[in-house]
């Protein structure tokens, strides 16, 4: 599945089938909070903060794709994140764009 963060697929005409999207709510366990909670008094990348939310795209990107395939699609355009937090250790991350055929 081709995925662009453009509306187009160069030199492909192309029929849009219709909005796709992935979601998903994730969290992370209790330890790499408290590291966490840790780590904010050095400073510096909190990697179980960051490892969470790479896990948390890539499973909203599968879930998108699936949506998309379910549909016949050929690529997915104008793809687009979002994330949100939705209490203290938890994201919510979207990912959504436009599921198109080549014609």
């Amino acid at each position: 599945m081709l995925l662009l963060n453009i509306d187009y697929v160069p030199g492909r005409e192309l029929e849009p089938l219709g909005l796709v999207k992935g979601t998903v709510v994730q969290s992370k366990n209790f330890g790499k909070d408290f590291m966490a909670g840790m780590k904010t008094l050095v400073g510096g990348e909190i990697t179980g903060y960051t490892e969470m939310l790479i896990e948390a795209r890539q499973i909203a990107t599968k879930r998108m794709v699936d949506e998309a395939e379910a549909l016949g699609a050929d690529a997915v355009v104008n793809v687009r994140y979002g994330s949100s937090s939705l209490m203290q250790g938890a994201a919510e991350v979207i990912v959504y764009g436009t599921a198109v055929k080549f014609r």
